[in-house]
């Protein structure tokens, strides 16, 4: 087990390359054999993440702050996992498993005693990342989960958002809610439709003019970011996620683009402060766990 320090840790099969770090247990790097990279590679000028785990918030609360068991308590925006240092309790040369344990930091804004688990496993063209909450409390527990992997774009010279496509494996109807940049939250009187052909949804750059476009719920759970030309790009399967969020940064110059597949949302305009009460909230029992599954492939 590893403690104390951080460091980034390289998995490797079929000359498919990954990187992961300890900080958050975020995806830093995915490279094919030919040493394209399709994640995000964290620059600052537009975003200095490149796949935080979302837990136990997905998105922003009210102000920062939220109710849990009848105490204020200040959440982080996507929660804290991002900030927090991780173990190592198993490693392989193409797979490793990273854990967080309540601690006296994350009841600072979290009181409840939990253990999540995030195991990676990379075989060739695809990556799997499995998601494990357990409740080691006394009581129901509640949490958001959710990924925020971004992927380069371009991938290739010349690519910019309008060159590229996301197509979904069953027809969708994109109905979208968007964020209200002035009162950071979504408004369910607030419904977009974005534009479509059947399973296919054309990008522009004003589509992020509000922040991320959130799909509340799709039929599909396989998406593939593509380029328009090539029909090369990436593939994100999320079997056990009800909802998807795209984003990339307004103004369309930053080369990424994020597909975020979520149980949970930021708050809604008509969610009380009570954490328990917020849109798309789980709850799990004492003593339960609950597993999510997550897949992205490489097109190539």
């Amino acid at each position: 087990i590893v403690r104390g320090f951080i460091m980034q840790i390289k998995l490797q099969s079929n000359d498919y390359h990954v990187l992961v770090n300890t900080l958050g247990a975020e995806l830093n790097s995915y490279s094919s054999p030919e040493g394209k990279e399709y994640i995000w590679n964290s620059d600052p000028t537009y975003w200095l993440r490149s796949s935080p785990l979302l837990f136990p918030a997905v998105g922003n609360v009210r102000n920062g702050e939220t109710v849990i068991k009848d105490h204020i308590y200040q959440m982080p925006k996507h929660g804290f996992c991002k900030e927090s240092e991780f173990e190592v309790t198993e490693q392989t040369e193409n797979s490793i498993t990273f854990l967080l344990k309540a601690n006296e930091e994350t009841q600072k804004h979290y009181p409840y005693h939990f253990e999540l688990r995030l195991a990676y496993h990379l075989n060739g063209s695809t990556l799997s990342m499995d998601y494990r909450v357990t409740n080691k409390d006394s009581e129901t527990m509640y949490y958001h989960i959710g990924a925020h992997p971004g992927f380069m774009c371009p991938v290739n010279p010349g690519e910019n958002i309008e060159n590229c496509i996301l197509r979904f494996e069953k027809e969708e109807n994109f109905i979208s809610y968007e964020y209200d940049i002035k009162n950071l939250e979504f408004n369910f009187k607030h419904k977009v439709q974005q534009k479509a052909e059947g399973n296919t949804l054309p990008l522009t750059i004003p589509m992020f003019d509000q922040d991320a476009v959130f799909f509340e719920k799709t039929n599909s759970h396989r998406v593939s970011f593509l380029n328009t030309v090539t029909e090369k790009g990436v593939s994100v399967y999320y079997p056990d996620f009800e909802s998807l969020a795209i984003w990339t940064p307004a103004g369309g110059k930053a080369p990424f683009l994020c597909l975020e597949p979520w149980n949970g949302s930021a708050i809604f305009h008509q969610d009380d402060d009570v954490f328990a009460h917020k849109y798309g909230i789980i709850a799990l029992e004492a003593g339960k766990e609950a597993t999510y599954h997550l897949e992205i492939s490489l097109i190539e």
